[in-house]
Parts: C-alpha cells; structure tokens; sequence
C-alpha cells in the first residue's frame, strides 16, 4: 500500500508535547479520510474487532486471530488507531520531502536542526507512549474516536529518505515547512489480517 500525507505548518526543531499533538491532529484528517477508501476500507475490523467479520472473508473462514486483531491502543482517555502495526505483521518505508524557507542543502551545517525537526515528525506520526507524551488536560475531540495515527511505534520504520528544498514564498517565519511525507506499506510476515494491505 502507498499514500503521501501533506502537512503546511510550523515545525520546530524543540517541540514540546503540545506542538506534537497539533500535528498529530493534522494528519488524523488525512489518515481517518485513508480508513475510509481501498484497501484499508476493507479492514475497519481492526478499528472494532467485534463489529462483524472481515469483508471478503467467506462466512466459514473466520477465525480466532481476526476477533482478537485491533490496531486501537488507549493512552489515558483517548484511543488511537494506527495504519502501520505490528498487530497486522506492517512495517513502513517513508520518504520525506521537507520545504523550508532556507536555502538548499545545508543538511550538514543545519543538520541538528533537522534532525530535530524530524524526530518532531516522527514522534507526532505515532501513537504517543504514555500520558507523558500528551499536552495535560488533553482529551479528544467529537470527531477523534479514535484518533488515526500512521505509525503504532515508530520502530516500525524501516527506511527513512529525507530530501530538502527551498521554500519559494517570501516572508515566511523559519520554522514554517511543506512536508510530503511518501509512505509504503510491507509485510513482514503475510496474513489474513494483511491481505489486501501489501
């Protein structure tokens, strides 16, 4: 399976819990939008095991694996639903297209800025760990039940491309960025569960 995300924001090299969560918020649109086409439509029994049977799974064939299967997890009041899980045996590789309103290249001189910048990304593209990692007194909206994420944990990345550019708009703060974040989907191992899904 292959999809881009598109996020348009500030990214900051020192984010706090706060500014991860907003961005998380941004791409659960983008990811919930993705439960609802091909081929992931076909698997909403991994949001809600006990709903009903996987579709196009013959009537005879469920088994035990599929009522047990969720790629929900709860941390504190919210329940978040990844796409990439280890649940359903998926691994991702990412490429990732980074605008900003600096010249090309300098990847080495800046590059504990955007090494920071990405681990940002990367913490807000997976279910948070613990309390810890959310604002306090942050409880989901109508509309976050639950709230999509890209990743279950982000060990789950297994190749990382990081292009850079410049961002040709005139007087934009420094840490304003356009990402195009190119994701694919594998198995690591291939099942019922994923079928479809690689």
């Amino acid at each position: 399976m292959e999809f881009t995300l598109y996020y348009r924001g500030p990214l900051k090299a020192k984010a706090g819990r706060a500014d991860k969560h907003r961005l998380r918020q941004y791409f659960h649109k983008q990811i919930k939008e993705l439960w609802n086409q091909p081929p992931l439509n076909e698997h909403r029994f991994l949001l809600d095991p006990s709903s009903n049977e996987p579709a196009g799974i013959g009537q005879n064939l469920v088994a035990v694996e599929f009522e047990e299967a969720s790629v929900v997890r709860r941390v504190g009041t919210y329940e978040f639903a990844s796409v990439v899980s280890s649940e359903i045996y998926l691994v991702a590789d990412l490429t990732i297209t980074l605008l900003r309103p600096e010249a090309p290249g300098a990847i080495v001189t800046q590059g504990g800025d955007i090494d920071n910048r990405i681990k940002t990304l990367l913490d807000a593209l997976k279910i948070p760990d613990g309390l810890g990692a959310l604002p306090k007194e942050a409880s989901p909206a109508v509309d976050e039940a639950p709230l999509f994420c890209l990743l279950e944990d982000d060990n789950l990345i297994t190749s990382l491309t990081i292009k850079t550019d410049r961002l040709l708009e005139p007087n934009l703060p420094p840490s304003e960025v356009i990402l195009l974040i190119h994701v694919r989907t594998r198995p690591t191992v291939v099942s019922l569960l994923n079928l479809g899904l690689v």
